[in-house]
C-alpha cells in the first residue's frame, strides 16, 4: 500500500445514481443471504479471513450476482458490456462508483459489502478499497485517513447497545457508518462525527446506498463538533482505541498519550446524556504496574452514572505489540524496520510502566443517583449476543436494588429468568451434592454456586408468592428458626437477582 490518500469516492449528490444502484445490487441478490447461496458456507467464511480464492473460483461464471462479487467485494475488473447488463454503468461512472481500466473493462472505486440488518433489512457498507471485512485485501492498509468497514469490534458494539425509541442519538467516531445504520432504526434523530472527513463522505454513502435517512454528519473529535448545549438519549462509540506510540492510522490510533483518549470520552460523556440515557463504548486500558486495573476504570466513571464495565481480554505488551503491527502490515516490512517500530512499542510501554492491555466495554447510565453503582468484571467467557436487553435489564436491577432494602426485599415478588437451569456437583453415588450451580442459558451465561435453600428459593420463585413468605415455608420444611433464615437470606438473594438469575416480578 501507498502513503498518500486512497483513491476518490463516489458522489454523495447523486442520490438518483444511488437509488438505481440499491435496486440493481437488490434485483440481483447482492444481499447477505444472496452471497451465502452463492458462494457456499465455507468460501463465504474464507472472505471473513481475507482470502479470496474460493470466492473466486465460486465465480467464474457470468451471472448478475457473480459481476456484482468479482466488482464490489473482490475488486476484480469487469468487461464494460458484463456490467452493463446488471447496472447503469455509464452514469456509475459518471458519479465515481466505478473507473474504466486497462482495455474495456471497468473496477469499482470502493468496497461494498452487503449487511443484513437486525430487523431483516439489506444493508450496503462502504468502505475502502481492501479494507472491508470480507473483502479482497483485508485490513493492513497504511494510509492514514483510510476507512475500514464491519469487523469484529463494531458488529460487538452494535450487538450490546441498548435498542429502544429514542429521541437522539451520537454515534461517535462513525467510521463507514455501522452503529449510525444501527441508531437510525429506533432513534428519531441520529448525529454521527469523525475527525476524518472522508469517513463521514463513507458514512453517508452507507447510510444512502442502505436506504436510512441521513445522519447530521459533523467533523471534530471527540466532543468538539457536539454543541455546548446539546444532549442525547444514546451515545455509542467504537473509538480508535489503539494504545500506540504517535498516530500514524487515524481509524485506530487515538492520538493521545496511553489510554488517556478512552478515559477522555468516558469522562466526557455524563455531562451530554440526558437523564435515563445510555453511553455505550467499546475501549483498550492500560494495566500498569503497581496499580489495580479496576480503580483505574472506575476513576473514569462521570459524576450521575452508573457503570457497567466488562473486561473481555488482556494481552501482554509483546502480544498487543504484535497484534497491531500486523494490522498495519508493518510485519511485511524489512527486518530492521519491523524491530525498530516494535522497540517504539515496548520503549512507550515501559516509560509508563504498562505491562498489559485490556479490551473490553464500557456502559453508562445517566441517573444521577446519589449513590451510583460501577460494576467492574472480568468475563472472557462466551456470551449470547446481542445482549442490548441483557445490559439494560442489568442497569434496572441495579435500580431496583438500590430503592430496595433488605425488608423490601422480602416483601417483594421475583421471578426465576429464562432458561436458567440447576446443576448438582458431587461424587457419584453420594447421597447429597456437594454444591448446587445455578446456569444461564442466554445472555451472560452466568454460573453461580447457591446453598440448598438458595436453589429451593429460585426454584419457586414464579412472581405468585413473596420473598419472605417462601423462606417461612423453606424453614419450616428443613426444621430452621424462620426468623434467622430472613435475616441471612437477603444477600444471596440480592446477588442472584444482581447477577440476573431473578428478577422482580412487579
Amino acid at each position: 500500500m501507498s502513503n498518500s490518500s486512497p483513491a476518490t469516492l463516489p458522489s454523495n449528490d447523486r442520490t438518483d445514481v444511488i437509488a438505481w444502484l440499491r435496486d440493481a445490487l437488490l434485483a440481483a441478490s447482492f444481499t447477505a443471504d444472496g452471497l451465502l447461496d452463492l458462494l457456499g458456507a465455507p468460501a463465504y467464511a474464507a472472505l471473513a479471513r481475507s482470502e479470496t480464492v474460493p470466492a473466486l473460483r465460486a465465480t467464474r461464471g457470468d451471472t448478475p450476482l457473480e459481476t456484482l462479487v468479482r466488482l464490489f467485494l473482490l475488486q476484480q475488473p469487469v468487461p464494460y458490456a458484463r456490467v452493463a447488463d446488471v447496472l447503469p454503468v455509464d452514469a456509475c461512472l459518471d458519479a465515481g462508483w466505478l473507473v474504466r481500466t486497462a482495455g474495456d473493462e471497468v473496477a469499482a472505486t470502493v468496497d461494498v459489502r452487503p449487511f443484513g440488518g437486525p430487523g431483516g433489512e439489506d444493508w450496503f457498507i462502504v468502505s475502502d478499497l481492501g479494507c472491508a471485512v470480507g473483502g479482497a485485501g483485508g485490513i493492513g492498509s497504511r494510509d492514514e485517513d483510510v476507512v475500514l468497514g464491519v469487523g469484529g469490534a463494531s458488529t460487538t458494539l452494535a450487538g450490546i447497545t441498548v435498542r429502544t425509541p429514542i429521541g437522539s442519538a451520537l454515534d461517535l467516531g462513525t467510521g463507514s457508518g455501522i452503529q449510525a445504520l444501527h441508531a437510525a432504526r429506533h432513534a428519531t434523530r441520529v448525529t454521527a462525527t469523525d475527525v476524518n472527513p472522508r469517513a463521514l463522505h463513507i458514512a453517508g454513502l452507507t447510510l444512502a446506498l442502505s436506504a436510512v435517512p441521513a445522519a447530521d454528519l459533523r467533523q471534530g473529535s471527540l466532543f468538539e463538533p457536539v454543541r455546548d448545549d446539546e444532549t442525547f438519549d444514546l451515545i455509542v462509540s467504537n473509538p480508535p482505541f489503539v494504545i500506540s506510540p504517535g498516530a500514524r492510522l487515524t481509524y485506530r490510533d487515538g492520538g493521545m498519550g496511553g489510554d488517556d483518549l478512552c478515559r477522555t470520552l468516558v469522562q466526557q460523556a455524563g455531562e451530554r446524556l440526558n437523564e435515563g440515557g445510555f453511553a455505550q463504548f467499546l475501549a483498550n486500558w492500560q494495566h500498569v504496574e503497581g496499580e489495580d486495573w479496576q480503580d483505574r476504570l472506575r476513576s473514569w466513571v462521570p459524576r450521575g452514572c452508573d457503570a457497567w464495565i466488562v473486561q473481555r481480554e488482556v494481552q501482554d505488551i509483546t502480544q498487543y505489540t504484535e497484534l497491531w503491527l500486523r494490522d498495519a502490515g508493518d510485519h511485511r516490512d524489512e527486518t530492521a524496520q519491523y524491530q525498530a517500530r516494535y522497540d517504539a512499542w515496548l520503549d512507550e510501554f515501559e516509560a509508563r510502566k504498562v505491562r498489559a492491555v485490556g479490551f473490553g466495554w464500557i456502559a453508562l447510565h445517566r441517573t444521577d443517583a446519589v449513590e451510583p453503582s460501577i460494576t467492574v468484571e472480568e468475563w472472557p467467557h462466551p456470551v449470547e449476543q446481542p445482549l442490548g436487553d441483557t445490559v439494560r435489564a442489568h442497569f434496572d436491577r441495579v435500580d431496583y436494588l438500590r430503592t430496595h432494602d433488605d425488608a423490601a426485599l422480602l416483601a417483594g415478588h421475583f421471578k426465576l429468568a429464562a432458561e436458567v437451569v440447576q446443576e448438582q456437583v458431587g461424587l457419584p453415588g453420594a447421597e447429597d451434592p456437594e454444591h448446587v450451580v445455578l446456569r444461564q442459558n442466554r445472555g451472560m451465561r452466568r454460573a453461580t454456586k447457591v446453598d440448598t435453600v438458595g436453589a429451593g428459593f429460585a426454584g419457586v420463585c414464579d412472581g405468585t408468592l413473596s420473598a419472605g413468605r417462601i423462606l417461612d415455608a423453606i424453614a419450616q420444611l428443613v426444621g430452621e428458626d424462620p426468623v434467622l433464615l430472613r435475616d441471612r437470606t437477603p444477600a444471596q438473594i440480592r446477588l442472584l437477582v444482581e447477577q440476573g438469575f431473578l428478577e422482580p416480578a412487579r
